[in-house]
Parts: structure tokens; sequence; C-alpha cells
């Protein structure tokens, strides 16, 4: 879609922060149209916006959105709610029409509790972390394509909250994905204390490593300066995952070839569940996603192909004795 390719091309990448396995570009525009909106955090703030379970019963996938606002409200992807029936993140960047309640697919991120420990969800100060999010993100894109709905493999998200908390050391009763950032809280706030905002800056590239990497673009700097600390935790996890070589900062010619592979990707355009519409990226060793609506972009996301952070290959040398563990203590459970 022009409006997405034309976002990348007016960007300009900065010198990056780096720190333990982290290397952070920050992204620069040209030319920034942006739309009137409020964030989630804030409509629920001034109490202009509930986040419920869809019935007393609850359904996994879904939750239900009322603005009671005159202003649409902004969902960001892999934004995490916490309440009701369990923890979950939201499955793709959403535009929730003023005066109106919208049903919106989400992922849980707590397999082991369904049941209310308060009637409403606010927001956290946890994304999903960067490989899971990669992962779901891959999934719902399929299930747009083939489907038209928004759905995740949820299995799999449960599957590799289990695999990276029992890599991190940091179970937890309902295998809650928010005890692997509260167990790690000072060393990810190390991660967040290194990289500060430019009064300009609209988005980064996130790259673990030499050789993966992620992007999230915003449409306004207000907006990536209210997510910038959430994201850099959600890439720290992964940099502090068994995977990551810490004493490797990425290169801004990988930042600035992630940044091409996605703009020369192929693109699907579909009505999104609010407002605008959503944009699929499927590239050379990449995929992406856009929310565009009145012809701005408001947020792109992008990551390297996260195929090659699945299971299989590498991945079962790394995570097997972890997933022994976590076997273990199932079967000692059970009995």
């Amino acid at each position: 879609m022009d409006q997405v390719k034309t976002a990348i091309s007016n960007l300009s990448i900065g010198d990056p922060a780096f720190h333990g396995g982290l290397s952070v570009f920050p992204l620069t525009a040209k030319e920034r149209p942006s739309l009137d909106y409020q964030l989630l955090a804030d409509g629920l703030k001034e109490g202009l916006v509930s986040v419920r379970e869809v019935s007393q019963g609850g359904s996994v996938p879904d939750l239900a959105v009322e603005n009671r606002a005159d202003r649409p409200v902004l969902i960001v992807d892999g934004e995490e709610l916490v309440g009701a029936k369990q923890n979950r993140v939201a499955n793709l960047t959403l535009l929730v029409a003023a005066g109106k309640t919208t049903i919106i697919p989400v992922s849980c991120v707590e397999a082991g509790r369904w049941s209310y420990d308060r009637r409403d969800f606010a927001v956290s100060e946890r994304m999903h972390y960067a490989s899971g999010r990669a992962e779901r993100y891959r999934s719902v894109q399929a299930s747009m394509r083939t489907t038209g709905t928004r759905r995740s493999d949820q299995g799999r998200v449960w599957s590799s909250i289990d695999e990276t908390a029992a890599a991190m050391s940091a179970p937890s009763e309902t295998g809650a994905m928010s005890e692997i950032f509260d167990r790690h809280e000072r060393t990810l706030n190390d991660y967040v204390r290194d990289v500060t905002p430019a009064p300009d800056q609209v988005g980064a590239i996130f790259a673990v490593g030499e050789r993966r990497y992620g992007l999230d673009l915003f449409d306004r700097p207000g907006t990536l300066a209210a997510f910038l600390p959430k994201l850099v935790r959600s890439y720290a996890v992964d940099a502090l995952g068994p995977r990551a070589d810490a004493a490797k900062a990425a290169p801004l010619s990988g930042a600035r070839d992630f940044l091409d592979r996605l703009s020369e990707g192929s693109f699907d355009d579909y009505p999104a569940v609010g407002l605008g519409r959503d944009v699929g990226i499927r590239a050379d060793g990449a995929i992406g996603g856009a929310l565009v609506a009145d012809e701005v972009t408001l947020h792109l996301t992008g990551f390297s192909d996260p195929r090659s952070h699945s299971r299989g290959g590498d991945d079962d040398r790394v995570y097997a004795p972890y997933r022994q563990r976590r076997d273990a203590l199932r079967r000692r459970h059970d009995r």
C-alpha cells in the first residue's frame, strides 16, 4: 500500500543505543501526517474507556472495548491487558471508534487462570516479549489470509510462554507471562534507562544480537514516547534469553537492510476490525503489518522471519533442557 511505502521511505535511521545485546536505532521522519486519537491507557485512566469480557462466561480470543470518548482510541499490537478472567494481549493494532463498543481479537498470556480477579481490565507496563509477539503476529496474519479472522495460534502462545519462563527461571502458578517481567524487573529497567527518545523520534528498529530485527513506527512522537519503554522491555527479554549474544551490537547496515526488505515486500489489504485498514507485509526473511486510517499509517510493525525463532533446528537444542525440566515439574504436580 502506498501509505506504508511512503512512511518507510520518509524514515532516517540514527545511531543506536546499545545495552546487553540489544541495539535500538531511532527513526525520524521527514513528514509526519497524524490523526487525533487517544491511547488506551489514557482513556482507561480518564474513565472514558472500559475493557471487559464479552460476557459473564467470557471468551478467550475476544474482549469488548467500550469507547465513551468523543475521539477514537488506539490499541497497539502486543499491549497487555490485565484483569477479569485472565490476562490478554492485543492481536494487532486497532483504532476503536468513538461512542462505540467493539469486540477486539486478543490472545491469552495466562493459561492457568479462568476466574475473575476484577471485573474489567487495566493496561500494564508490559508488552508481549518480542519473539513471542513475532510468532503470534505471523499466525494472526495467516488467519487473516485464510479465514478473514484475526485469531492467533493460542496453543503456541502458551507453549512459548512456558519455554521462555523456564529458560529465564520465572515459573508461575498460572503460567502468566507477567512473571517473566516481574522476575527480571531490575535488569529490564536497566535497558530502558539506556534508551531515551529524541523529541522528533517516531519509531525504532530493535536488534537482538546481529540477526534478529524488529520495527515499530508510529504516526507521531508522543505515541512512540509512550510505548518505547514497553517495547525496550519486550526486546530485552529476548536479549536476556539463551540464544542472545550480549557482546554483539548490530551494524547500521543490518538495520537498513531490514527496513529495505519490508519496503520491497508484497502487501495485503483488509478492512480493519475498528476504523481503517489492516495492511499485511510478506517480505524476504521478514513479515510486517500496519494500521492505516484516513491515509495515515498509525502504526507499522515488522519482524525478521519468526519461523527461525520457533521450534526446530537450533531452538530444539537450546530449549530441550528447559522443556525437560518443565515436563518433569508437571508430572510431579499431577501425582
